[in-house]
């Protein structure tokens, strides 16, 4: 079933991508090919990035705030719905300078700001916790990233290595999380909720991983949402 967006909502989205440099963020996104990229990319961010935001606005409740841990151009939609549609505000990190700097531009005439630093240094809770294709990146996490898409080579594989980045990544997940106030939701992919549930594991967190999955636009893998700290079924928030 769809979700439309309020009208508010999506002439915010159209604005910010119509304003973005495409030929600069084609050199942060790619080697090469930058502008092709942008070409074929850009209708489906909007696309489909707004059918994640009217899904998501579904599930969050006026009054909470959410953190966006390595968000970047495919993410507008959804802080786009929740600044303009909820109310909300949202603080959405990227350690990525150069994007920020032209994310920012973009978002001139709206209330949100990227800030490039580590997203564990936002200050107070959140009932909301964007982390989308972050833990399994292949540029900052290569050996765990081979090893979660089952393309590791057991001749060439390091361990050691691999051991290095699981560390580093179950830090990055253990300092995000708990800016999480319970009950509250993450949206992650498909591929990073392992990681999610091992954090409830260890600290005897319930959790509940919604099975409907959506497509994202600018990386293979699915989104879901995981409903965290809540016992039995879901429950829809109050508005």
């Amino acid at each position: 079933m769809r979700r439309p967006l309020p009208s508010i909502a999506s002439r915010a989205i159209n604005e910010v991508y119509s304003r973005l440099d495409y030929r600069r963020l084609g050199t942060i996104y790619c080697y090469e090919g930058g502008d092709a990229f942008w070409r074929t990319k850009r209708g489906t961010c909007v696309r489909l990035g707004s059918r994640i935001a009217g899904i998501l606005r579904k599930k969050l409740a006026r009054g909470g705030r959410s953190l966006y841990v390595g968000a970047g151009v495919a993410e507008i939609p959804a802080l786009m719905m929740e600044t303009t549609a909820l109310a909300r505000p949202v603080e959405p990190y990227n350690l990525r300078r150069n994007e920020v700097v032209l994310l920012n531009q973009a978002l001139r005439t709206i209330p949100i700001r990227f800030r490039a630093r580590d997203a564990a240094t936002a200050k107070g809770r959140f009932d909301h916790l964007w982390i989308v294709s972050v833990l399994n990146d292949p540029e900052r996490f290569p050996h765990l990233s081979l090893l979660s898409y089952g393309r590791a080579d057991p001749v060439s594989f390091k361990p050691a290595r691999f051991e290095r980045e699981r560390a580093i990544v179950q830090s990055m997940v253990d300092r995000c999380m708990r800016k999480l106030a319970l009950p509250g939701l993450v949206t992650t992919t498909t591929e990073e909720v392992v990681w999610i549930a091992d954090w409830c594991h260890r600290n005897q967190t319930p959790y509940l991983v919604e099975r409907r999955q959506y497509p994202t636009a600018l990386v293979g893998d699915p989104i879901c949402f995981i409903n965290i700290g809540w016992r039995g079924r879901s429950k829809k928030r109050k508005r």
